[in-house]
């Protein structure tokens, strides 16, 4: 029977012990980051972000995929529940959220939220047939429109902005709630007049609309948007380019809210610290993943329209690249 020298003990821990980071770099934690359906901006933006993350999972053991969800309601309720440790949501549903108000009225604040950082703008988007006769907001009252799904970030968007105009769904003579993936084709099969949606551009669904029937991006603005954003500050003046469908040839001006990645204030720092360093450690190639991420700016991502306080990973990161002066 062969014995252990006490030498040979220690030789023995000394080799366990350099072998033991090792065997730590291989296990995983594993985050889910909640976007919204297949054929928004959210869905690819989050891609983009869990692309990145995993392609230096070698280094911190972080693996990360991507949910399709109900949109931003959905993801703040998720995140809130512990089923996603991350989520994409728009500004005004981060502000509802974390102050216990809006469409999160009756619940209480939401004080955990945590920003990571900000992304694009998304823009209140009227989508109408062209032979419907809608070539202003106004023009929406006794059409037949949809808003959305119930747990959808434009459903509760929308219904903000026909508060502020005053009007109620009687208005309308009809008011579908058709999921993005449907409100194209329902549009070009003259089933409603017109959808709304709040999103970043170029969108899939509203180039298969474009691309299938003729259509015109309506204008949204005056005194009660004015007063909407002066009111809010998670609102902000959208301008939607020239050429990016078919049949739209000048800019459509708008209003919105911006695109914001969030988490939870308990998601481990170092968790949020990897996913912050991935993105804007290479951001050039962060930029170029989707064309909505073309126009983002690092400094603009880190002051700029975010509804809650910064996370402590993600400080930590954009305090040692001096991005918070």
């Amino acid at each position: 029977m062969s014995m252990i020298t006490p030498l040979g003990a220690v030789i023995l821990g000394l080799s366990l012990s350099a072998l033991l980071p090792n065997v730590l770099a291989t296990e995983q934690t594993f985050i889910s980051i909640g976007t919204g359906g297949v054929t928004g901006v959210y869905y690819p933006t989050g891609g983009a972000i869990c692309r990145l993350l995993n392609q230096s999972r070698s280094e911190h053991g972080i693996r990360c995929s991507v949910e399709s969800s109900g949109g931003s309601p959905d993801n703040l309720t998720a995140l809130r529940a512990g089923e996603l440790e991350v989520a994409l949501t728009q500004s005004d549903l981060e502000y509802q959220a974390y102050h216990g108000g809006g469409y999160f009225a009756g619940q209480a604040a939401f004080s955990d939220l945590r920003s990571v950082f900000a992304l694009y703008g998304e823009a209140v988007t009227i989508v109408a047939r062209k032979d419907a006769g809608i070539t202003r907001f106004d023009d929406l009252k006794g059409k037949r429109i949809n808003i959305g799904h119930p747990g959808s970030g434009q459903h509760q968007t929308m219904g903000h902005l026909f508060t502020a105009y005053g009007w109620t769904l009687n208005d309308f003579k009809l008011v579908s709630e058709l999921r993005p993936a449907d409100h194209a084709q329902a549009l070009c099969d003259n089933r409603i007049d017109a959808f709304a949606y709040v999103v970043g551009h170029p969108n899939g669904s509203i180039k298969e609309a474009a691309n299938r029937c003729d259509v015109s991006l309506v204008p949204i603005g005056g005194e009660v948007v004015d007063k909407l954003v002066a009111d809010n500050a998670y609102y902000r003046y959208i301008s939607i380019p020239a050429g990016m469908y078919r049949g739209v040839d000048e800019q459509v001006r708008t209003f919105g809210v911006g695109a914001n990645l969030v988490t939870r204030a308990e998601i481990s720092e170092e968790i949020i610290y990897q996913l912050t360093r991935a993105v804007f450690d290479n951001f050039e190639r962060f930029v170029r993943l989707h064309p909505r991420l073309a126009d983002l700016k690092k400094e603009q991502m880190v002051k700029v329209g975010l509804s809650s306080p910064l996370h402590e990973g993600a400080s930590r990161y954009f305090n040692e690249k001096g991005l918070l002066e």
